[in-house]
């Protein structure tokens, strides 16, 4: 691995709060992610299933995980299975893990091969009815590809019909939400990588530049820093493109007097950082850039007094929705009369400002999490606001990752310059 090996401890504690929430005398089973192709004999780099990550810390292929907290023998309770190594593997494929390398990591004692799963588990299951299975709920969720969960819960089905089927995500779901001080430190390291790369663009960026050129100084950075590279696809898009909100092409030339949105991040550890600057081309804002771009930073700045702990995010959006509009009027984008004749399902702000505000981060960039549920402490969110003017060719989004606290709200990106007048000093 290219990080620093992670506390076990965190592993320990997260299996912990989870086996708390099952009923007793239940089992549990985790796999991992396909390996998926893309052609010929080609497989993409492998993504491990976070919610196993998050019980185990193992980021290999091939893995499995069994917890039967009430099982009479009690060196069966917690199961790991993994990838058995040879010589041969290493030759092609690199080295894996070992048991004992595998039980550092994950703080479980039982590590197997992974070829003895199928013997063990009807074992486990024969002293239990219910088992909880999982399977990718997350509600933007839109695969079309039949993954390893989907199979494995038809497997079991089939063979275990007289078992309960439990749903193991929403228990998962509720835990990721709050994070504990060991993935605070995760994903602040995340962040503090972006900050590097977000410095080494500002004085690279100037008229003529490419956006993927841009690109490049970033997952340079990135991956200098111990970093697997981009925590999603980034997003370099300057001129018009910036009204794209899912623009990643980065193929397009920056031109003097535009700006350029740059939404990326690092990951370190599988944990996931998200930020959002917007600059100018140039190195100096515009009289009409910055006024733009000073209603963004309001915006960004006036969210994060009201995502405190015991908000609704639907209260929470309304009224960033309220702060969004006034700002729009004094930079006279709508006025009072678009906000009388408004749709109210549509409202006028809507026209400029079309996504939303903050979503959940963790191990994933779009984190498990409940909306229906009132903000925590512990949860870390995006704050994310943005004005996009496309017969101007200009959009500015700016975004900050946010770990809200009892008393205070902590950026965790407040040492990334944001500030218009440090910007310009930078890129000069």
């Amino acid at each position: 691995m290219r990080y620093e090996r992670i506390d076990n401890s965190l592993f320990t504690s997260n299996r912990k709060n989870y086996i708390k929430k099952v009923d007793s005398g239940s089992a549990s089973v985790f796999i991992s992610n396909d390996e998926l192709p893309t052609n010929a004999d080609e497989l993409l780099p492998f993504v491990q299933n976070t919610n196993l990550l998050y019980l185990t810390g193992i980021d290999q292929e091939d893995t499995f995980l069994i917890l039967a907290p009430q099982f009479p023998d009690k060196k069966m309770r917690e199961i790991l299975f993994i990838k058995e190594t040879s010589e041969e593997i290493a030759i092609w494929e690199g080295n894996k893990l070992t048991k004992e390398e595998a039980s550092k990591i994950s703080g479980i004692e039982t590590v197997l091969w992974n070829d003895q799963f199928e013997n063990i588990l009807p074992l486990i299951l024969a002293q239990t009815k219910d088992i909880y299975l999982e399977k990718n709920e997350h509600i933007r969720s839109k695969t079309k590809v039949e993954t390893a969960q989907d199979r494995f819960i038809k497997k079991i089905k089939n063979k275990f019909s007289s078992h309960n089927i439990k749903r193991s995500y929403p228990i998962l779901s509720e835990l990721r939400m709050v994070k504990n001080d060991i993935e605070v430190t995760q994903i602040q390291k995340a962040c503090d990588i972006t900050e590097m790369g977000f410095r080494r663009v500002l004085d690279f960026i100037e008229p003529g530049v490419w956006e993927y050129e841009i690109e490049a100084e970033y997952s340079h950075e990135f991956l200098n820093n111990r970093s697997k590279g981009f925590a999603y696809q980034p997003i370099i898009a300057s001129g018009i493109n910036s009204c794209c909100l899912h623009y990643n092409t980065n193929n397009m030339q920056c031109k003097d007097g535009e700006m350029v949105l740059m939404d990326v991040g690092s990951e370190y550890a599988n944990y996931r950082s998200d930020m959002t600057r917007t600059v100018p081309i140039n190195g100096k804002f515009s009289k009409r850039q910055l006024q733009i771009y000073n209603a963004v930073l309001n915006v960004k700045n006036e969210a994060n007094k009201i995502l405190r702990p015991g908000t609704s995010i639907d209260k929470y959006h309304k009224e960033i929705a309220k702060i969004m509009e006034s700002e729009l009027l004094d930079i006279k984008l709508i006025d009072k009369t678009d906000i009388k004749n408004q749709n109210p399902k549509n409202p006028a702000y809507k026209r400029y400002f079309m996504h939303g505000t903050s979503h959940h981060l963790g191990l994933d960039v779009h984190d498990v999490g409940n909306f229906y549920e009132d903000v925590k402490a512990g949860n870390v969110f995006t704050i994310e606001p943005g004005i996009y003017i496309k017969e101007e060719s200009l959009g500015v989004r700016l975004e900050d990752d946010i770990l809200v606290g009892n008393n205070n709200n902590i950026n965790l990106m407040e040492k990334i310059p944001i500030q218009p007048e440090e910007i310009e000093d930078i890129m000069n």
